[in-house]
């Protein structure tokens, strides 16, 4: 997921087959004068399906391909035989894909579960043939149907990060730098704001438990409305089932900003969340201060935190530097985890 390809929004064009045209013919055979009617249906059209697949992790392949179309339906033809009909297009997404009715931009289907699959443009049935039609008392037919067209239309694909815990915390609150720590994830890592521009999923054991993690882009005030990068980075939230807020205790102690503390920042988040959806809110939460390297007073610590306990909120301090605290708070994911 740390590619610099990750992509998780995509527009494409999907048209299915047109249905085969039946036919229009007679038996005809040697000593058979008024052979019977014979014409062939026609075959129905391809089908564009949509399909989640745990093996993709970005919209990569449907960014770089806008227009897919499936196969027509074959015609119908003599001696009854019905036309074959045109092959489906399967495009393949990852899990966590909303399609969304690219003008109304109504979401159409969540794709979540590996194998699911959704008909996103049916194909045209295919016309009957005049061997259909024969009757007592019209035994030579001559109608045939034409086949149904299929369907076209624009979507939009945009992707929701699935992960069971959620790193959230303004830029440069030492995200990217503890998933880095905790599991193979290898995302960039430097001390300015928004160097990471897409989520990162990490897998991370901890007491014989395996649970993802996503390091969510960095939020500013204002993301809901979409500030910075906020609608893109927000919507990945929604896939998480429970929230670790990292709180940088270092631009309050550097005196350089008497607008942060870790307190404002967490209500600042809060906020966010709550005005992006209010389910978000209410998701569980875990209160962590890093970059508890930089601060090992412990009355100077209490002066940092004490905003937050004041709200009830014990906050954990960690450190994805030194390694404290760390381990701690992966062993409480892992239990909140399992009851979820």
């Amino acid at each position: 997921m740390s590619s610099p390809d990750f992509i998780d929004e995509s527009r494409i064009h999907v048209q299915s087959g047109d249905g085969g045209r039946g036919c229009c013919s007679f038996w005809r055979e040697k000593y058979v004068p008024r052979g019977g009617p014979d014409g062939g249906n026609g075959g129905r059209g391809g089908s564009v399906i949509l399909e989640a697949d745990r093996n993709l992790a970005t919209l990569l392949d449907t960014h770089g391909r806008k227009f897919y179309k499936a196969e027509r339906g074959k015609h119908g033809s003599g001696a009854r035989k019905d036309g074959r009909g045109g092959e489906d297009v399967v495009i393949r997404v990852p899990l966590g894909t909303v399609v969304k009715d690219d003008e109304t931009r109504a979401v159409l289907i969540e794709l979540v579960e590996h194998g699911q699959t959704w008909l996103a443009a049916q194909g045209g049935k295919g016309g009957r043939g005049n061997a259909c039609f024969a009757t007592p008392t019209n035994q030579a037919p001559l109608t045939v149907e034409p086949g149904t067209p299929g369907e076209d239309r624009w979507l939009r694909l945009e992707l929701k990060v699935l992960a069971d815990v959620g790193l959230l915390g303004f830029p440069n609150a030492g995200k990217s730098t503890l998933i880095s720590r905790v599991s193979a994830a290898r995302p960039k890592v430097a001390s300015y704001p928004f160097t990471t521009l897409h989520p990162h999923l990490g897998m991370v054991e901890s007491g014989g438990a395996r649970f993802v993690i996503a390091d969510i882009p960095g939020l500013i005030p204002g993301a809901h409305r979409g500030a910075g990068l906020g609608h893109r980075f927000l919507r990945h939230v929604e896939r998480t089932r429970m929230l670790v807020h990292l709180l940088d205790p270092e631009p309050a102690l550097a005196g350089g900003d008497p607008e942060r503390s870790v307190l404002r920042d967490y209500e600042a988040l809060r906020d966010e969340l709550e005005a992006y959806s209010g389910d978000l809110a209410k998701r569980p939460e875990i209160v962590c201060i890093s970059k508890a390297d930089l601060i090992g007073d412990p009355a100077e610590r209490a002066l940092v935190e004490e905003g937050l306990r004041a709200r009830g909120i014990e906050p954990r301090w960690i450190s994805a530097a030194t390694g404290e605290g760390v381990e701690e708070l992966l062993r409480v994911l892992a239990r909140e985890v399992a009851k979820r």
